[in-house]
């Protein structure tokens, strides 16, 4: 018999202390919901209620089920991961890479080896997440529904800020996966996901493009104003979505949490979702979820950002590969990721344990609130 009171307690204050508008909680435990607590509101504002089937941006949430369908690809024989991304996308036959003098200048040098696609689920290619580029913006004005293969041209006109695989940096590789896995499979990204992912898994109500109909069921978006210490209710819009042609493997899918939970459990139990169907194998999971980052300045870097102390970085999810100093309760290969809005999901198939925690609330407090949670959860479930 668990006993969640102290979870529950917490979930509270946090209406009051972090002054998130709403949340959703969920733990499963070998497949079983054993939690799901929701409070507070999904639009403050007209005073409606948390209800549990509200549907959230996911943001970066959304690498997760991308770098597992990049997997799904080269299962099926599509890539391995060792190839050259130019092979697949031409557009990177040619890249230039950041040099900084020793006078303080930088100049422009051709790169001395070619991105692979191992680089782009390890954020290790050298991109960065700027999405107001020239190229970029010139795209958006002159199509502004932003097919993801023209998106990913105009991400590759501009240089990398350093030679693949020397260090770590989040950016916007897994949106130029997501196009490698268009070309690759010949299918619309968004298609694919829907094929090999969530229509096997039963999740209905996931989505990469809204329609009017689904943009009504999205809890009101906030972002909280520091300097005012308040949350301020924003535009129902993902800026990371470009346009309608645009499948955004960072951050594009629009899901409810009990939907996200079919695909989280799904990769705890070593690709197998609740209902039978096998979306990955034991062995991608497995790699999935194995730290990537054996040069020591990736590592740093990795985990100097957003404090990522004990973990390393696997493809597409932070990895626990250490206790400590620092760290949390979870187990060595515990696993997952979250969004801009506050989303989080943990991993742990030893465990058979599933944390989800949903709000939507930009510019939060979750790397404060995401450990207090999984703290909670592994105390109890050992």
């Amino acid at each position: 018999m668990y006993t969640f009171s102290a979870l529950k307690n917490y979930l509270d204050t946090i209406l009051v202390r972090e002054k998130v508008p709403g949340f959703d909680c969920m733990v499963l435990h070998h497949g079983k919901e054993v939690f799901r607590y929701y409070a507070g509101y999904s639009d403050k504002e007209e005073a409606i209620p948390m209800n549990g089937k509200e549907m959230f941006f996911l943001y970066s949430a959304s690498k997760v089920i991308t770098c597992a369908a990049a997997l799904h690809a080269m299962e099926e024989g599509k890539f391995l991961l060792g190839h050259p991304v130019w092979w697949y996308l031409n557009e990177f036959a040619d890249c230039k890479v950041k040099v900084k003098n020793p006078d303080g200048t930088e100049t422009l040098e051709p790169i001395k080896e070619h991105i692979k696609i191992c680089d782009l689920f390890s954020m290790t290619a050298g991109l960065d997440y700027n999405m107001e580029t020239p190229e970029m913006l010139a795209l958006m004005r002159e199509n502004p529904k932003c097919p993801t293969r023209e998106m990913v041209r105009a991400i590759a006109k501009r240089p990398l800020d350093f030679e693949a695989g020397t260090k770590w940096q989040y950016s916007l590789c897994h949106d130029v996966l997501a196009a490698l896995v268009e070309v690759a499979t010949g299918e619309r990204f968004a298609d694919y996901v829907k094929r090999v992912i969530f229509e096997p898994l039963g999740m209905n109500d996931s989505y990469y493009h809204p329609t009017p109909e689904i943009l009504e069921r999205v809890a009101s978006l906030y972002r909280f104003n520091h300097s005012l210490g308040v949350p301020e209710k924003q535009e129902k819009r993902n800026q990371y979505i470009f346009g309608e042609e645009y499948d955004s493997g960072g951050a594009g899918v629009i899901s409810t949490l009990e939907d996200y939970a079919k695909f989280a459990y799904a990769m705890t139990n070593y690709g197998v979702g609740q209902n039978g169907a096998r979306i990955l194998s034991r062995a991608s999971v497995n790699l999935m979820r194995t730290n990537t980052l054996e040069n020591p300045e990736a590592l740093r870097l990795f985990r100097t950002w957003m404090n990522n102390a004990e973990y390393g970085y696997g493809f597409g999810v932070r990895t626990k590969i250490g206790v400590g100093r620092g760290g949390n309760l979870c187990s060595i290969g515990e696993f997952g990721w979250d969004g801009a809005a506050g989303f989080m999901v943990s991993i742990d198939p030893e465990k058979q344990l599933t944390i989800l925690y949903a709000q939507h609330l930009l510019n939060p407090h979750h790397e404060i609130i995401h450990p207090k949670i999984k703290n909670f959860v592994n105390q109890i479930i050992e």
